[in-house]
């Protein structure tokens, strides 16, 4: 059978590990420096993502969500040394908006899952942050410095992470081809566009997205941001306003 996992290397110190057997295809992100790893975005628990990691690396790992989703969370139970941005602390520790029950309906849907998997031991992670991010606070590697550039509108959390000497921008769920979420009562369609407006200022060389398509230019950035630029002016960038589609992707707000 087909391996779930599908590891891309970027450099000899950048991977992409893929989950493409789920429709989300969701990517979490292995960074590499002198002295430890970081990886951004855990996935979703329906198979060990740590095996994966220690195929790539034997530096300390710490693991970063870009916001606690289930879908990016599943992995975290597999590295202690995790932290999380101050705004989704709550979640983190159990206080998460969705049931248990909902996330598992989501975790089969249009999944080619493994045999052995067994949805009735499936948990939400929840545990305790070794460190609390805050806007702009750096995670030094050795050699490379990411920075954490705090990106609300999907959540209130949620953090995208830019290492400047690479031009190398991680986006999370703020930035990806197709359907972006922003109607869920814990989204913020006007801090979508602020943040979006943030990251266009960074003029990254290469974005690498939360979903999907990994071919993704950096000028799909300021093309989001002109878009719902518009829909502010139709007075449209709000709760039920419904599906804006767009070339190449769209938003639900």
């Amino acid at each position: 059978m087909k391996e779930w996992f599908t590891i891309d290397k970027v450099d000899p110190n950048t991977y992409i590990i893929s989950e493409y057997r789920h429709w989300e295809e969701p990517h979490s992100y292995l960074l590499i420096g002198r002295k430890k790893a970081l990886l951004i975005d855990t996935g979703l628990g329906i198979e060990n993502i740590y095996e994966e990691v220690l195929k790539l690396t034997d530096k300390k790992i710490i693991a970063i969500p870009t916001h606690v989703h289930w879908d990016h969370i599943g992995g975290l139970k597999y590295f202690p040394n995790f932290y999380v941005h101050e705004k989704e602390l709550a979640w983190i520790e159990g206080a998460f908006p969705l049931s248990l029950e909902t996330v598992k309906e989501m975790v089969k849907d249009r999944a080619d899952l493994p045999s052995d998997f067994d949805l009735d031991k499936y948990e939400i992670f929840k545990g305790t942050p070794k460190r609390i991010l805050k806007d702009n606070d750096e995670i030094d590697l050795g050699g490379r410095i990411v920075k954490v550039c705090h990106t609300p509108g999907h959540s209130p959390g949620h953090i995208c992470f830019y290492e400047e000497k690479s031009g190398y921008l991680f986006t999370g769920d703020l930035v990806y081809k197709d359907i972006l979420f922003a109607y869920y009562p814990s989204t913020d369609p006007q801090a979508y566009l602020d943040s979006l407006k943030r990251i266009e200022s960074l003029n990254a060389k290469r974005v690498f997205p939360g979903h999907h398509s990994l071919e993704i230019e950096p000028n799909i950035i300021t093309d989001m941001k002109n878009k719902l630029e518009e829909i502010e002016k139709e007075g449209k960038l709000c709760h039920g306003s419904g599906v804006f589609q767009f070339d190449g992707w769209g938003i639900w707000l």
